[in-house]
């Protein structure tokens, strides 16, 4: 295994974070959390047309990152609403 990878949230993710419900918050940190361990999950999508970009889906939410494996670092980039995600 290569590490632990950082776990990072760019300002626009945290801000969305912050803005959910507090039961839903604490599952997405958990699953997000977890991305530490293993940046490419089970049920992890590479998103077409975004180079480097991955999407987990957290209940109606989605989380999409992008992984730099040069550096140990996942940057979380946005959490949304599965609604919301692809407009």
């Amino acid at each position: 295994m290569a590490g632990r990878y950082r776990v990072q949230l760019s300002f626009k993710a945290q801000r969305q974070l912050d803005a959910l419900p507090k039961q839903d918050k604490k599952r997405i940190d958990a699953r997000l959390l977890a991305l530490g361990d293993n940046p490419r999950p089970h049920g992890v999508k590479k998103l077409q047309g975004k180079q480097g970009r991955y999407r987990i889906r957290v209940g109606n939410y989605r989380a999409i990152y992008s992984i730099h494996d040069a550096v140990l670092l996942v940057l979380v980039l946005e959490i949304v609403n599965r609604r919301d995600v692809y407009r």
